[in-house]
């Protein structure tokens, strides 16, 4: 087990796992007080060999470490790969491509939604991990021995379940059912954070297209702030109150501070006279080019959609992938109102899996019975033949 502390040592180690067919990644980073990850330790194994680099190591250059990133002849194999990609896309603007998540995977494979690192060590490799290091300040130095073991195992133990669940998908030819959730983390766009785009974290919580106009704008002026000062979202102003202020809409920093849970004295501040500035430009937007808000679904859908999630688990179940990766509920919602509904749930292997089966069951051509304890489909068609030859 080793630690690198230096970029000769970091350009030689990429070289060697350069020339495997993959290689495993993880990363430690600390994000309790910053908007911006800041990236601590990068753990990275090959088939025959580990080690972690030490990304505070002073003068250490992480090129050699992004070119094996960018490397199209090794997969680079992640577990849950949002998070980490976050971090590299932000050093480096590059996605490592291609890429494995065994998390994703996981799911096609019958452990359920959003299985741990923990439970597929257990179950795949058959060890438990230590965890007493989990919650470490990684920006402390000198790291343990204890601390660079614990990151070190995060990489070694994803080998094998990385070619565990390789296997598996090429066995039972699931292996391009991980694409399009693969395309998704491999695009830029899920990692470019911009203000214009933060309403969208709580379009849910308004109704009303002036509350909605003045919503944008506030949380757009909150996102500059977080980036700029590079702090969480939450020390500039909580979502709370940010839909309240959206929905009282002051027009002056008087009746700003006035609001209930407005921060004492924040109102005279320069943040009090841009949060106005922001509200006055919500409410001159005009309405036609707003983003359309989504209404709840109609109620009398509802026992469709009831329906719909009971035929969902039953195919989770026989087939052995995660309800999450099949359907979610508000495609639910959206098939139970329209047939032709634009969700991923009726294109593609979901819709050969569940989508057809959602429409027959819509149709009245599928129905849904328990047989010894197990909810099961019952084709009505194949039932009506015996008795119409009578």
């Amino acid at each position: 087990m080793s630690l690198l502390t230096s970029t000769a040592d970091l350009a030689a180690a990429c070289a060697r796992l350069a020339r495997h067919p993959f290689v495993t990644v993880d990363t430690e980073f600390l994000r309790e007080t910053t908007f911006w990850p800041k990236v601590c330790v990068i753990q990275v194994a090959s088939p025959d060999e580990a080690f972690a680099i030490d990304t505070l190591s002073e003068g250490l250059d992480l090129t050699p470490f992004f070119e094996l990133m960018a490397n199209e002849s090794v997969v680079k194999v992640f577990h849950a790969a949002r998070q980490d990609l976050e971090i590299i896309w932000r050093l480096a603007r590059l996605i490592p491509a291609p890429l494995f998540d065994t998390q994703v995977a996981a799911m096609v494979c019958g452990f359920g939604d959003q299985a741990s690192y923990v439970e597929l060590v257990k179950a795949i490799a058959k060890e438990n991990l230590d965890k007493s290091s989990r919650f470490t300040d990684w920006s402390k130095r000198p790291l343990s021995p204890a601390q660079i073991d614990y990151a070190i195992a995060d990489v070694t133990h994803l080998r094998a379940i990385y070619t565990h669940l390789l296997a598996r998908l090429e066995r039972s030819n699931r292996l391009h059912w991980l694409n399009d959730e693969m395309q998704t983390l491999t695009s830029p766009a899920t990692y470019e954070q911009s203000p214009e785009n933060a309403w969208e974290r709580l379009r849910h919580r308004v109704r009303k297209p002036r509350d909605l106009a003045v919503l944008m704008e506030l949380a757009a002026w909150r996102e500059s702030e977080a980036q700029t000062r590079d702090v969480p979202r939450s020390r500039v102003l909580k979502d709370d109150m940010l839909i309240e202020i959206a929905l009282a809409a002051p027009r002056s920093q008087d009746a700003l501070g006035n609001l209930r849970a407005f921060p004492r004295g924040l109102e005279r501040s320069r943040s009090g006279a841009d949060i106005i500035a922001a509200i006055e430009r919500g409410l001159s937007r005009d309405h036609s080019t707003l983003p359309r808000i989504e209404r709840e679904r109609r109620s009398n859908n509802g026992a469709t959609v009831e329906l719909l999630k009971v035929l969902l688990r039953q195919v989770a179940e026989e087939t052995g992938v995660a309800t999450k990766m099949i359907a979610t509920v508000e495609e639910l919602e959206a098939i139970a109102a329209d047939d032709n509904a634009d969700v991923p749930a009726l294109s593609g292997w979901r819709r050969a899996l569940f989508g057809e089966k959602a429409l027959q069951l819509k149709s009245g051509r599928l129905a849904l019975a328990v047989e010894k304890g197990r909810v099961i489909t019952l084709d009505w068609l194949e039932l009506d033949e015996p008795a119409a030859s009578e």
